[in-house]
């Protein structure tokens, strides 16, 4: 036998991955071929060992002929440049309050430093990744956030002003499809431009919904530092259809971190993207478990 030379444990080893590899082809046939958004941030990002893999398994979808296209975040490293930089934060709803001198340094922090530290680490891992910022040639065109809170004391809905904080209108899809063509892994900095050519700030989540939809894409996944969509028993809750998840979002128990994920999920399947994820990042090659496994992990929503 050719297993004669390894050790009863090695060869199980080996069939296990093996097994392994037999299992996830279904998977890839399924995925090849298609566009996947991934919005990456949170701890996934700030550690070095998930990062490394991060880099890994998006190298591998583009070789078994899967499109990735990332987006990426970057609040806890804007919040240290300001700090740095004797500048306050505050934020409303979850959002932060953008001013101009904080908009540059959001500018510099995403489309500079945390872009660059990812294409490098794709390329590192030998993937063709690009960096992109969503200002530059009017990929991200984007409006003023009107965002509308309710005052306590009067029970009114008020539209408060935060600043270079945008929402996005249309995108240059030409751009993207273009790198896509060419090979290319575009990694997309989350800002967006007016006809006045004012650069926003806009939510990862948002803009990788956003992304998502205008192109179609087959898949939408959103890497956060939760399991994924959790029950009134903090149970993980595997797979919602859309309806479902139009009507969780408004119980109690969802916190407020997590409606906005969810409703970027409902609005990305609503242009068309078939499937969206909401899945834990800070599990080593969390990507590959979710799309080439039988079970995935994190909260799949599904269109009925």
């Amino acid at each position: 036998m050719k297993f004669d030379f390894l050790s009863e444990s090695d060869q199980a080893y080996f069939i296990h991955k093996a097994s392994t590899l037999v299992e996830a082809l279904p998977y890839i046939r399924q995925h090849s071929g298609e566009i996947i958004v991934i919005k990456y941030g949170g701890h996934a990002m700030g550690d070095k060992k998930l990062s490394d893999s991060f880099a890994k398994d998006i190298g591998l979808l583009k070789e078994v002929g899967v499109y990735p296209i990332i987006v990426h975040g970057g609040g806890p490293q804007i919040g240290e440049r300001l700090k740095s930089k004797n500048i306050s934060s505050k934020f409303v709803d979850g959002l932060r309050v953008t001013d101009k001198e904080t908009i540059k340094v959001v500018e510099d922090v995403l489309s500079k430093d945390i872009n660059s530290e990812i294409v490098q680490s794709i390329s590192s891992s030998g993937g063709k990744a690009i960096g992109i910022s969503g200002n530059v040639n009017n990929l991200i065109e984007a409006t003023k956030l009107k965002l509308e809170v309710n005052d306590s004391d009067s029970n009114i809905e008020k539209i408060i002003d935060i600043g270079f904080v945008g929402e996005p209108q249309r995108l240059k899809k030409e751009i993207i499809l273009d790198h896509i063509n060419k090979g290319n892994i575009p990694v997309i900095a989350p800002l967006g431009i007016d006809n006045n050519q004012f650069t926003y700030n806009i939510n990862a989540d948002t803009a990788a919904g956003f992304i998502a939809g205008e192109l179609k894409a087959s898949k939408l996944l959103l890497l956060t530092d939760v399991a994924g969509i959790l029950d009134n028993k903090e149970k993980l809750i595997s797979s919602l259809s859309v309806e479902e998840a139009k009507e969780i979002i408004e119980k109690e128990f969802i916190s407020g971190g997590m409606k906005p994920k969810i409703q970027t999920c409902i609005d990305a399947m609503k242009k068309g993207v078939k499937k969206s994820t909401i899945l834990d990042g800070r599990i080593p090659h969390s990507v590959i478990l979710e799309l080439f496994t039988e079970h995935g992990i994190g909260t799949q929503l599904v269109s009925e």
